[in-house]
Formats: structure tokens, sequence, C-alpha cells
């Protein structure tokens, strides 16, 4: 599968984020902690390499804790600030406002050296659809001021939001890039639905996801599904399997594949497969980052 997938108002939400840069003291990068590298937007570095920068990972309820800690320390070699959350659940939220402070300590001292006691701090969020900045921002708020739904591309329009008279939020829409050069960055972005489903086949979507599981996470697959994962079996293969362990049957006996593959990918998208992680730091050289 080579997922492409570029709406036309994102390539404005570019030019938006570039024009705003002069109204933010900072960045803030929203990723998956699931896919760091896959949900990065390889443009954003380019186009805020100016800014003190700072990375989020987030749902890093739903990665693999050891990996999480190893992207950290890469992003930390960066010069980056980071910090891991579940905004769902708030947890790492806290550590949101003293970590700007650390990134930006100079900057402050400056502020205040100038008279500029308490100015506050401005922070622009970026991130690909579907990361969760909203719910970070209306959880750095403590109101609902963010709209929030769990699909891709919802977000539309710059809006700035206070949360104090210390801190500002400048919220953008979720932008992803042009070209996706490597097919499986596609492919991890629609695993965990940063792509919109209605524009590619699940049940395919689903073959390439239980053979990446099948791989690399067969203790997760026996455990979820109660088959025996055969990692030289095909994707389907093993979707079947699954699909007739759970009774997903359709006239004339055969699996019912469609139902298979949409409760597949809800089920791993919910993080009901375990804490699962489909990047580590050492894959960077294999992106040709």
């Amino acid at each position: 599968m080579n997922i492409q997938w570029y709406p036309g108002h994102m390539t404005k939400t570019r030019r938006q984020m570039a024009e705003s840069l002069k109204l933010v003291d900072a960045v803030c990068e929203l990723l998956d902690a699931r896919i760091p590298l896959s949900s990065r937007n390889p443009d954003i570095d380019e186009m805020f390499s100016s800014k003190p920068r700072m990375v989020i990972l987030n749902k890093a309820d739903q990665a693999d804790q050891n990996i999480t800690r190893r992207w950290k320390e890469y992003f930390k070699s960066k010069g980056m600030a980071v910090i891991e959350t579940d905004c769902k659940t708030r947890r790492g939220i806290n550590d949101f406002a003293p970590a700007l402070r650390e990134l930006l300590k100079d900057q402050i001292a400056k502020w205040n050296e100038k008279g500029q006691v308490g100015r506050p701090v401005r922070v622009m969020i970026v991130g690909i659809p579907n990361v969760g900045k909203s719910t970070l921002i209306n959880q750095l708020a403590g109101r609902k001021t963010a709209k929030t739904e769990d699909r891709p591309g919802v977000t539309r329009g710059k809006q700035w939001v206070k949360v104090d008279e210390k801190l500002e939020l400048l919220d953008t829409p979720g932008i992803l890039w042009p070209k996706f050069d490597d097919p499986k960055v596609g492919l991890r972005l629609a695993f965990t639905g940063a792509v919109k489903d209605a524009i590619m086949d699940t049940e395919t979507l689903a073959f390439e996801l239980m053979k990446l599981l099948a791989t690399e996470y067969p203790d997760k697959v026996r455990e979820r599904y109660k088959i025996e994962p055969d990692p030289n079996a095909e994707g389907w293969e093993i979707l079947e399997a699954a699909g007739r362990k759970r009774g997903f049957l359709i006239s004339g006996g055969e699996i019912d594949l469609d139902r298979m593959a949409k409760v597949l990918l809800d089920e791993y998208r919910a993080g009901k497969l375990g804490r699962l992680s489909l990047e580590t730091p050492e894959m960077i050289g294999e992106n040709n980052e």
C-alpha cells in the first residue's frame, strides 16, 4: 500500500504556521509515542529551526516504556525539552510548564532584566492529525477550548488559548506532508489513525498490521486472539485465523475478514493489545533522516 493524503487546507496551514512563527517564543511538537519517527513532519525541523523546541511523546500509555525512554534520550540529545504524556488521563500534563520554563530560562532571564517580569510565554502547538493536540490544550487550560474528535482533520484554523497569566498557546490544525517517501511511514500513520480510513482499503491495512504484530509482538497476538501466529504466514491468513476464533462467520462458513479487519484496527488503536511501539531510535537511519 502506498498511502498519500494531503488535503488542500494543509498547504494553507503550513503557510499560516510559518507566518505565525514571529508571534511565539517556542514550538512544541506533539508526537505519537508509538511512532515518534513516522508522526514527525520532516518539514517542521526546517520551518522551526530558529525557535527553542519541545517534544511531547503523547499516548505513552500505549507505547513500550523502555523504547519511549530511548526516544526521550534521543530528542534530548538534539537539544529539545522532552516529556511524555497521556492526554486523556492527564498523566504528564503537569510536567509541561516546568519543562517549558527550563527550556526558556535564558530568554525569561533576559525579559526580567528588561523589566518584563511576568511576560507570558507564547508557544505554538504543532503535530500531525489525530495525535492529541486539542486534548492536550484542553487539559492544560483546564477547560474545553479546542474542538476534539477522534479522527484526523478536525481542528481548522489557528486559535490562541490563554492557559493563565504566564502561558498562552497557539493551536494549529494537524499538518501532514505532501509525500511519504517511505511507504512504511504511511502504513504506520494509517495503523494509528492519523490518516483517514475512508481513503484506504481497511482489509489490506489490517493484513499489514497483523503481519507486523505477528512478527514483532507474537505474544500480544497470542494473548488477545487466542491463536498461534505463524511469522511466515501472510497477514490475511493470520487475520482469518483470528476471525475464525472470534466466530466471525458469514454465509457458506467463510470468515468475515472485513469485520475482523475493523476489530483489529479498533483494538490496536484503543490499546487493547497492550503497550506496543512500532519504531525505535535505531530506525532513524533506515528512514534516511
